[in-house]
C-alpha cells in the first residue's frame, strides 16, 4: 500500500491540479534537501533542479526559482529587478511559504509571492523542483514552470 504524501506535499499537488499540471508527486527514498542532494537522488544534473528562494526586494518578499548550478548575485540580480535584494530570515521564509527550508516548492504558499524564473533552467528540456516537502519532487519544464507559478523569466547572476 503507497504511503500517503505528507500534508504539504499534498496541498502541491492540488495546487498544480488546479493550474493544468499532472499533479505527480515523488517521494524519493533519499534526502532530496539540497539541490546536489535532489541531483544525485534523480540521476539528472544539478542545473536542471529548481531552488525555491525567498528574498527582499527592498522590503518585500519575492521568491526565486533559480538553477541548481546558480548562486544568486544579490547585487546584480536586485539591480535587474530594480531595488535591493538581501536574503529573507528563516522565520519569513517559513510564514511566506507555509513549507519547510529543504522542500520549498514554487507554488502553493499561503501567500502571493511575486516569481521570478531563471533562465538558465530554459536548457533543460526537463526540470525538478521541491513539492513541499525535503523527499518530495515534481517533474516540470521551464515554459510549464513560468506558467503555473505566474512567473517571469530573468536572468540570474
Amino acid at each position: 500500500m503507497p504511503t500517503p504524501l505528507h500534508p504539504h506535499a499534498a496541498h502541491v499537488a492540488e495546487t498544480l491540479i488546479a493550474r493544468g499540471h499532472h499533479g505527480v508527486i515523488v517521494t524519493q527514498p533519499d534526502s532530496t534537501h539540497s539541490a546536489a542532494e535532489a541531483a544525485e537522488s534523480l540521476g539528472v544534473d544539478i542545473g536542471a533542479i529548481t531552488k525555491s528562494l525567498v528574498f527582499l526586494l527592498d522590503d518585500d518578499p519575492i521568491l526565486l526559482l533559480v538553477s541548481g548550478a546558480h548562486e544568486v548575485d544579490l547585487t546584480n540580480t536586485g539591480k535587474r529587478l530594480q531595488g535591493n535584494l538581501t536574503r529573507a530570515p528563516l522565520d519569513m521564509v517559513r510564514i511566506a511559504t507555509g513549507q519547510p527550508i529543504g522542500g520549498i516548492a514554487p507554488l502553493g504558499h499561503p501567500t502571493n509571492l511575486p516569481t521570478y524564473v531563471d533562465n538558465a533552467l530554459s536548457e533543460y528540456a526537463e526540470l525538478w523542483a521541491a513539492a513541499g516537502h525535503p523527499d518530495t519532487v515534481f517533474r516540470t519544464s521551464f515554459s510549464e514552470l513560468v506558467r503555473i507559478t505566474a512567473g517571469l523569466a530573468i536572468d540570474v547572476d
